[in-house]
């Protein structure tokens, strides 16, 4: 079968590789990126209703900050996400599953103060009336150069899972960088925006149908069959 890599950074890419086996897929870990703790203070918890969680990273990355917060209920953007909330002994009110846009449409209507736990990419969001939004930034991405050894494996064609824009903006440029023909890789990204940021050019390019990992592992498995005998009939 076609390989398949992820780029996202541990432990997403762990977590990916585990998701993929769960569905015969084998997955290679190959981080293009690493997440790094931001200094951040929030502001007085009686000004906050509740949390709004984007990634298990800005629970994993909150740091002692986390604990004057910790009696708030969080909305969190899917179950990965709620159950790092639980772990850090938050309680989850909700867990949504079609992207924080999706989750702020789902909460019941009423006044609501939320403090977005984000990181320094993040989407900007249209907000329901009644709700507020404060946005504190706990971590950031940095990017990491392409390795030789993922050169070679692109060479022969992919499928690169991409769960976020600015990766797949930055998988991109190292592309470019190191003259690899795009038109050899398919790319399944976990939501068309992502998508959108890779630009054009590549084998292929979908998204799951939600933006959720198991979706996503589902979609790439599908590519790299169609890749594999795409590749023998050629």
């Amino acid at each position: 079968m076609m390989r398949c890599i992820t780029i996202r950074p541990e432990p997403g890419a762990s977590a990916s590789v585990r998701a993929g086996a769960e569905v015969g897929l084998k997955v290679d870990p190959c981080p293009l990126s690493r997440t790094v703790a931001l200094p951040w203070s929030g502001p007085d918890p009686d000004s906050v209703d509740a949390l709004l969680v984007g990634s298990s990273n800005a629970i994993r990355h909150a740091g002692e900050g986390l604990q004057a917060y910790l009696d708030k209920p969080v909305f969190a953007v899917g179950e990965t996400t709620a159950n790092a909330a639980r772990a850090g002994g938050l309680r989850v009110e909700m867990a949504g599953h079609g992207g924080l846009q999706g989750l702020l449409d789902d909460i019941e209507s009423r006044p609501l103060r939320l403090l977005r736990l984000a990181g320094e990419r993040n989407v900007p969001l249209d907000l329901p009336e009644g709700i507020s939004v404060e946005t504190c930034v706990l971590y950031k991405a940095e990017d990491l150069p392409m390795p030789e050894t993922l050169v070679s494996v692109l060479a022969k064609g992919a499928v690169v899972l991409l769960h976020s824009a600015g990766s797949a903006e930055h998988f991109r440029a190292e592309c470019e960088r190191h003259g690899i023909d795009i038109s050899l890789i398919r790319l399944a990204a976990l939501g068309p925006r992502i998508a959108e940021a890779a630009g054009e050019g590549w084998r292929e390019v979908r998204s799951a149908s939600q933006p959720q990992d198991a979706m996503l592992m589902a979609l790439a498995a599908e590519m790299c069959h169609e890749g594999e005998i795409g590749q023998r009939r050629s």
